[in-house]
């Protein structure tokens, strides 16, 4: 079953890479640009076919995928590709230049990536990290109306006999200790709360706000229990809790003086509407932008991890090897085959929305990269015909490949990094 959740996750991982490169091919030939490759992989061609002017295959090592568009680059300032430099700077930039222009045959000279606008430069390299983003949307939305999502409920799980506050981290009772208000008032297991104080409520973080903020009053809790409502009151009484952000969840390590009613929720797997899906959605984007921007100030640990005795932090980042190992470990999972499946989907739309802001980044070799040189581009030109001087011309990207690189070994050094950790000491969920 290991293996068996490894190899979906590789087909969901080809899938993805495929999706991505159809953006780039659509709309580059919707533009006239001609593409003589479409590759899912790196290495070795294991299959390809010949459509038309396209190679379409897939290669050996499924880490990623690319297609190939005639004139990437523009020629020199005198029209040609220029002779060979000894400065190595130089060199990177006149390489990358002949390598745009090697498989420009005649009759290419109007279907060249470099004379197109800027716009649909743009529209070309966004499309690849834009159909990641509708394949997250897409997965994120079946899995949330679809299946449903582990969350808090107002089921009752159990009562705490007594008031402690949380901070103390310990759950027996001292004879001090006052005995909890959901004791007091006869709550028990397996009640649902379904209203409280008068509001009526079947959301978990709504009825905690709702007891957070009413620390010393008597309130009337009504619960379902073996599907006859019954009234209950309480008094509700003030304990150190956990801190809440602005999104429900817990702070670790920080706490404050609010209302305790004294019972722990029951979790359950629960379908989101359509609002509710759009604001998870947009939690996990904005989770995941700031995760991206912690990046660096993760590779300490991530480094005591790998070559040290340090632990690997469950938000550690996490390469392709170690979310295939999570792959394979849901797939051992004693769960319903359908949280299984839901598990996947939500695994491989986390994938597609990383891919979507990692290519985004305005950095060569990335789509961003691509894009804000296109930007550039336009806004020189925009300027030079406000201000009636001659157009300067498309923007050569060539110039920029030394840092691209830079950009790019610091990537591969990351990325093995990534890699050893994964293998030596793996992310897991169990």
């Amino acid at each position: 079953m290991f293996i068996l959740g490894i190899v979906v996750f590789a087909f969901g991982l080809l899938v993805s890479i495929a999706w991505h490169e159809l953006g780039h091919l659509s709309t580059a030939k919707l533009f006239g640009i001609r593409v003589p490759q479409y590759m899912v992989g790196f290495g070795p061609t294991i299959w390809s076919r010949r459509k038309g002017e396209t190679e379409y295959g897939v290669k050996a090592v499924p880490f990623g995928g690319y297609i190939r568009m005639i004139g990437m680059f523009p020629p020199g300032p005198d029209g040609r590709l220029e002779a060979r430099s000894t400065s190595p700077w130089r060199g990177m930039i006149e390489d990358a230049r002949s390598a745009a222009f090697e498989e420009v045959k005649e009759g290419d000279e109007t279907r060249l990536f470099y004379t197109r606008k800027p716009w649909k430069r743009v529209i070309v390299m966004f499309a690849g990290p834009f159909m990641n983003l509708i394949l997250a949307v897409g997965l994120f939305f079946t899995v949330l109306m679809g299946f449903g999502i582990q969350q808090q409920t107002t089921s009752v799980a159990s009562v705490s006999p007594c008031v402690i506050a949380q901070s103390e981290n310990r759950d027996t009772c001292k004879k001090s200790d006052p005995p909890s208000p959901a004791a007091a008032a006869g709550l028990e297991r397996d009640d649902r709360i379904v209203a409280f104080g008068g509001v009526r409520t079947d959301d978990w973080n709504k009825l905690s706000d709702l007891i957070r903020v009413s620390a010393g009053k008597d309130v009337a809790i009504v619960v379902d229990r073996k599907g006859q409502e019954v009234t209950l009151h309480a008094k509700i009484a003030t304990n150190r809790v956990a801190k809440k952000d602005s999104g429900g969840a817990y702070v670790q390590g920080q706490y404050v003086e609010a209302g305790f009613l004294g019972f722990s929720s029951a979790t359950g797997v629960v379908k989101q509407d359509f609002g509710q899906s759009v604001t998870w959605m947009g939690d996990r984007v904005g989770d995941a932008v700031d995760s991206l921007a912690a990046l660096p100030s993760k590779v300490p640990a991530l480094w005591n991890a790998a070559f040290g005795d340090g632990p690997r932090e469950p938000d550690s980042p996490m390469g392709i090897v170690g979310a295939a190992r999570v792959g394979g470990e849901i797939a051992t999972l004693d769960i319903p085959a359908s949280q299984q499946l839901a598990m996947f989907v939500m695994l491989l739309g986390g994938f597609n929305l990383s891919l979507f802001l990692f290519n985004m980044l305005p950095l060569l070799p990335l789509d961003g990269g691509h894009i804000a040189g296109a930007l550039w581009e336009s806004l020189r030109r925009s300027a030079a015909k406000v201000m009636r001087r001659p157009d300067p011309g498309p923007f050569d990207v060539a110039k920029l490949m030394p840092v691209a690189y830079v950009v790019a070994g610091v990537f591969v050094c990351f990325t093995l990094l990534v890699l050893i950790a994964d293998v030596v000491n793996p992310v897991r969920i169990s």
